[in-house]
């Protein structure tokens, strides 16, 4: 099998395509041959060394990698809910970005017919992030007003298909105009582009100065003040992401600019909130997973909604698995659309 391989964090070059022997399954667990591997934000971090749950759980060398598709070749002992030559996809905590991957059964899930294996890979990490923040954390009522950051991107664009088919009110901010497009298909019913224009007038102007019921945020330091002053009463901040500390190019973080970035990160007071009637909410789907049960239920509810066409996948640009310098480096420049695909 080949597989990427970290040996230590920094930029593109640490990224070393390697081959390895077949792994194979333990009780409860599934070898998967992989046919498309998900690339997400995350894994930027991580290959940087910034990703505090790789450092936790895996150490150095690490294979990066939270989402895959393909086809099951191999059982461990006890499994019950697959078969050899299924089609399926899941969720690893790291380790994805390889040709044959073995994750817990619970992990995975048979691939729907409407799904190719491209479209299942580029599914679990975001629409999973996309729906705890917004049906566990925020929980906004129908009618409600929500502002969803960077919502041409994976989470963003996710959370924007599931907050309009839950009746919200979606403004959408994206940071190029060519993002637009991409945005309203998702369904938001207004989209700002901080490329032309200040991004708080308009959400002054669109919010009528009332705020929101929820801003679901991964910028980090660049928004988070201002995604907290334009709460209603009652509103919540989602924080799932610190995007604009990172560089844009390059791929190595700037120490200096990190340290600053560090902090100007605001500290909510809760003396403040509880005057505010506002609340700020963060989590990481990395250090979800031994809540199973949240999982799968979360994943059985998107399930549903795409067989009832609520949702649907999204754009999607593919990279052979030696490229994978490339696709990070173009998901690190801000200016991709959807979501970035690898194929071993």
């Amino acid at each position: 099998m080949h597989r990427i391989v970290i040996h230590r964090p920094g930029g593109y070059d640490r990224l070393r395509l390697e081959q390895h022997p077949d792994p194979h399954p333990g009780t409860g667990e599934v070898a998967v041959e992989v046919e498309a591997i998900g690339v997400n934000y995350a894994d930027v971090i991580v290959r940087m060394g910034l990703y505090a749950s790789a450092r936790q759980y895996v150490g150095w060398p690490v294979t990066p990698g939270f989402e895959l598709a393909g086809q099951v070749v191999e059982l461990g002992p006890g499994v019950r809910r697959f078969r050899a030559g299924q089609s399926v996809f899941g969720l690893t905590r790291f380790g994805a970005y390889a040709s044959r991957v073995v994750l817990p059964e619970q992990q995975l899930f048979v691939r729907p017919p409407s799904l190719t294996a491209v479209q299942a890979a580029s599914f679990p990490t975001v629409f999973l992030t996309a729906h705890h923040a917004l049906f566990e954390l925020a929980r906004p009522a129908a009618g409600d007003s929500v502002l969803v950051h960077s919502a041409a991107g994976g989470v963003g664009s996710a959370l924007v298909q599931l907050a309009r088919g839950a009746g919200l009110i979606v403004h959408a901010v994206v940071g190029a105009s060519h993002k637009i497009p991409a945005a309203r298909l998702a369904g938001a019913h207004e989209v700002i582009d901080t490329s032309r224009g200040d991004l708080w007038s308009e959400v002054e102007r669109l919010s009528l100065g009332r705020g929101y019921a929820a801003v679901f945020d991964a910028n980090g330091v660049s928004t988070l003040r201002q995604s907290y002053r334009h709460l209603r009463p009652t509103g919540r901040l989602v924080v799932y992401g610190f995007h604009s500390m990172v560089p844009r190019t390059g791929g190595r973080p700037g120490w200096l600019r990190l340290a600053w970035d560090y902090l100007r990160t605001p500290r909510f007071n809760p003396l403040q909130m509880t005057q505010h009637n506002r609340s700020v909410m963060a989590f990481n789907l990395s250090y979800l997973f031994d809540r199973v049960d949240l999982l799968q239920a979360a994943m059985s509810d998107l399930l549903a909604r795409l067989r009832a066409q609520q949702i649907r996948p999204l754009p999607l640009t593919t990279y052979p698995l030696a490229q994978v310098a490339r696709a990070h480096r173009d998901l690190e420049s801000g200016q991709t659309v959807g979501k970035l695909v690898l194929l071993p």
